[in-house]
């Protein structure tokens, strides 16, 4: 019995660090690309769907009008989903700059209210490009034309682009942007090795004709979540190859980490909640394997206690483990220059062990509280 798990508990661990080996090598086929264009000729919609965001959402906008990308060619919609505080105020403050508001009007409950709020934002948009961002995002002057450089260069009909946490009050925050980037590398990587998997809504952009070529969010619309890694994957089935990640440092965008454990998990169960629906079954067949190797650590905790042999065993597979990631890491953080918070690599690996497999469990099994409302 015991040479059978020990078999199971290897196979599981060599799955996981050829996993880091692919994504490695993913990274690093990313190449930082030249943008040497000074004039643009593509129409862009930036969308936001904002809910109650009144004391994030002028600093997002401020950033939006100091972008250095022609005005004439920058539509602005920001869509307030049902807000209960002065968010819609804030958007009209703005409208002699362009800023147009759309208020959310939905005549009977729905899961995803963010979904239909980008949809009907992108039923009146002029703009050929539409670049999805958040109301808590904060972004450089040279955000957007980097992203229609990139995209008028390269003729890419989806980007994703790099997010990064910011402004951390504490330790625990510090930890969250470690795993986030961690987060952000593997859905980079994947592009980088040419199969798109994972992006992150808070920087995506995408043609508008695509959009609605591949049917929008239909079918995909009774997840509160998956505007962004759902429609990924739709888009990755209709144009393979076509799909590229901005590895670009002018086109990070900015956001802040949860402040505490319940909002943190809270989030991450809404992620996870989308994972079974990926259109590319071997993604999910890999998440299933990585689930299954973490679980197989926590089981040899729990052995352990009757056979000194798996406390052995755990902990070469945690040294190897945290070895692999830190490799995988290390480019990645340097990239967003904080390769300074790699030194809490081994206070994280422990710790992303029981997460992942509590995550891998809550987020596809129950409701979540998402902007106030429970959604699953």
């Amino acid at each position: 019995m015991i040479s059978i798990y020990t078999y199971i508990s290897f196979l599981l661990t060599g799955l996981y660090l050829l996993v880091i080996v692919y994504l490695i090598k993913g990274w690093a086929a990313l190449k930082r690309p030249v943008l040497s264009s000074t004039t643009f000729n593509t129409k862009v919609t930036i969308l936001i769907a904002a809910r109650n965001e009144e004391d994030n959402l002028a600093e997002t906008i401020e950033d939006l009008l100091a972008q250095d990308y022609p005005k004439e060619l920058t539509e602005i919609i920001i869509v307030d989903d049902h807000s209960t505080d002065n968010t819609a105020g804030i958007i009209r403050s703005y409208a002699d700059q362009g800023v147009k508001l759309l208020q959310l009007q939905a005549d009977q409950a729905l899961n995803s209210y963010k979904k239909k709020a980008i949809t009907e934002a992108i039923a009146m948009s002029t703009g050929d490009l539409l670049v999805a961002t958040d109301a808590d995002c904060r972004m450089g002057s040279k955000w957007l034309s980097s992203i229609v450089g990139y995209y008028e260069k390269y003729n890419p009909v989806m980007i994703s682009s790099p997010v990064n946490y910011f402004h951390e009050q504490s330790f625990f925050e510090r930890l969250q942007t470690l795993e986030f980037s961690f987060l952000i590398g593997i859905g980079a990587a994947f592009i980088g090795n040419g199969r798109a998997s994972t992006c992150n809504g808070a920087n995506l952009a995408y043609r508008k004709d695509v959009f609605y070529e591949v049917g929008g969010f239909k079918g995909i619309d009774d997840l509160a979540s998956g505007d962004d890694e759902l429609l990924l994957q739709k888009v990755a089935a209709v144009y393979p190859g076509r799909i590229g990640f901005l590895k670009l440092r002018e086109a990070i965008v900015y956001t802040y980490a949860k402040p505490d454990l319940g909002a943190f998990l809270q989030q991450r169960r809404r992620w996870a909640s989308k994972s079974t629906r990926y259109k590319d079954k071997k993604v999910v067949a890999l998440a299933v394997g990585i689930w299954a190797f973490n679980a197989s650590l926590i089981l040899n905790v729990a052995l352990g206690f009757f056979n000194p042999w798996f406390f052995k065993l755990l902990l070469a597979e945690f040294l190897v483990k945290v070895l692999f990631e830190t490799a995988l890491l290390m480019p990645i953080m340097d990239f967003f220059k904080r390769t300074a918070l790699l030194k809490y690599m081994v206070i994280l690996s422990p710790i992303h062990i029981f997460y992942m497999v509590y995550i891998g469990l809550m987020g596809n099994t129950s409701k979540y509280n998402w902007k106030g409302r429970m959604v699953r």
